[in-house]
């Protein structure tokens, strides 16, 4: 049994089909701890420091500073710990030596004794130095392309705009009145069944979240992704590793960013791991990755991954709360990727101009923002952003975003690759398990974000009369192949967005 699994596992390596390297890589069930660059912070604490600063990170005074001291204390304590192991695998050879010489003999046992107790003092406290610097390590943020704009939100440059020249802001326009007006939008029912932020599409707006969907992956799928559907459900140590905290604890008391599941409480158990409702698919498409060491032939990986997200703090943010703009649970069509270290800008610009397509295709007006230090999170090395002109709400909302995370999850989730060999090396390529396999890098991108969508769709597009009631919608015509339903109350009528624009001004 053993032997046929070995050439079947050599078979599938030989063909091509075998995504990762060994059986402990596919049967893992935990992952193992994070594999943090403490020499890299070591060596760049004055960078490191003013990094965290300028991206707002919450992290205590001095930790950098602390990273340094405990790293260089924990290689002179290794050192020292190793030095103390030798010499205790000699003692073995020198009892024996003492032979018959009892004063010898005792001595050495002596010695013996003392050195265990010494590897077990020093290895005690090299666990307790090695856990405080795995700690203080995984606040820090990541690094900070040298292009992004340093500063808050207001300091986001534009890169690019897109579409028809925004129309008028206008009360009339906006979304939630519109959705009553059509019958598109359910907020009471979603507030009694739930509670505030959650709601209910019907009618057309059901069938527009069906066509978005489809619209986004037909144009993913065309530029390479496999498309992927993902679990909501995900172990709240994957969501940490991605650079998503579960709990918010810069506030007094912590306030939940992820919806816990109740009987999955406790994080020490590891046949109940403390699970969360995934605040993005770009968390189990990471998890998916995870504890996979990839030939790089076989890179790019490319997914797009449909699911359902989840926030938590959604109902906290004054106005966007009204209506679709910001709520507890929407669909979500994420882009993934996995690409060898050179390679992650040059794939974050392809990321870039799928969405653009995918947006431009709607005949959406919006921007492209390069999102400064304060708005990157923990995880983006930068951070492109999507607004589209909503003139109900008489300013830009933001419908996408795409990050390049650079190596800042794949060394937390332990995705690497093997690099093409020297061409004059005829070496063996070197087990997943060394420490020389470089680390992946990864990049996210929102393809569609179905309710904030929705409202730059109808605010854009709904048509009125001549009295100012709203009476129908103009829809983008990408959409009508991907729509479903006979069109019974003919309120959608089919268009360049661009022209309907263009000839209503209301």
């Amino acid at each position: 049994m053993a032997l046929r699994l070995r050439r079947a596992v050599s078979l599938a390596r030989r063909s091509g089909r075998c995504r990762y390297s060994t059986q402990a890589d596919v049967s893992t069930s935990t992952l193992s701890k994070p594999r943090i660059d403490y020499r890299d912070i070591s060596e760049n604490v004055v960078y490191k420091s003013h990094n965290a600063f300028n991206r707002k990170a919450p992290i205590p005074v001095g930790a950098v500073q602390d990273i340094d001291r405990l790293y260089r204390a924990r290689r002179e304590l290794s050192n020292t710990l190793n030095s103390k192991r030798h010499a205790q695998s000699l003692m073995g050879e020198r009892i024996r030596q003492a032979g018959k010489d009892v004063q010898a003999k005792n001595l050495a046992l002596e010695e013996a004794k003392a050195l265990k107790a010494d590897v077990l003092q020093l290895g005690n406290q090299l666990s307790g130095i090695e856990d405080k610097l795995l700690s203080l390590a995984l606040a820090v943020p990541n690094d900070t392309h040298p292009l992004a704009p340093l500063g808050p939100e207001s300091a986001a440059l534009e890169l690019s705009t897109h579409g028809p020249d925004p129309i008028p802001s206008s009360p009339s326009r906006d979304h939630v009145s519109i959705a009553h007006a059509l019958d598109l939008l359910d907020l009471e029912s979603g507030a009694t069944t739930t509670g505030s932020s959650w709601y209910y599409l019907v009618n057309e707006a059901a069938l527009l979240e069906m066509a978005l969907t489809n619209y986004g992956l037909s144009v993913a799928i065309k530029h390479g992704f496999t498309p992927v559907t993902t679990p909501d459900v995900v172990r709240s140590d994957i969501a940490k590793r991605c650079g998503f905290h579960p709990r918010d604890h810069a506030t007094d008391p912590p306030v939940a960013q992820m919806y816990h599941l109740s009987g999955s409480a406790d994080p020490s158990s590891s046949s109940h791991p403390e699970l969360v409702l995934a605040g993005t698919a770009e968390i189990p498409l990471a998890g998916m990755f995870a504890n996979k060491v990839f030939d790089v032939k076989q890179l790019p990986r490319k997914v797009v991954g449909l699911g359902r997200a989840f926030r938590a703090e959604a109902g906290a943010r004054g106005a966007d709360t009204r209506g679709l703009y910001r709520v507890h649970q929407f669909t979500k069509l994420e882009l993934f990727a996995v690409t060898e270290a050179h390679k992650s800008e040059e794939l974050m610009e392809e990321l870039r101009e799928i969405q653009v397509e995918i947006f431009d295709g709607l005949g959406l007006p919006f921007r492209v923002l390069d999102m400064p230090s304060e708005e990157l999170g923990a995880s983006a090395y930068r951070k492109y952003d999507m607004e589209a002109w909503m003139p109900g709400r008489g300013s830009w909302g933001e419908i996408s975003s795409t990050s390049n995370c650079t190596d800042y999850q794949a060394r937390r989730l332990h995705i690497r690759y093997r690099p093409n060999p020297p061409p004059s090396s005829d070496s063996e390529p070197p087990s997943p398990q060394s420490s020389g396999l470089p680390f992946a890098h990864t990049l996210n991108g929102t393809a569609v974000a179905v309710p904030r969508l929705i409202v730059a769709l109808l605010e854009n597009g709904a048509r009125f009369n001549e009295t100012g009631d709203v009476v129908g919608l103009s829809l983008p015509s990408v959409l009508k192949p991907f729509w479903l339903g006979n069109g019974r109350r003919n309120i959608v009528q089919w268009t360049r967005l661009h022209d309907a624009l263009s000839q209503d001004s209301v």
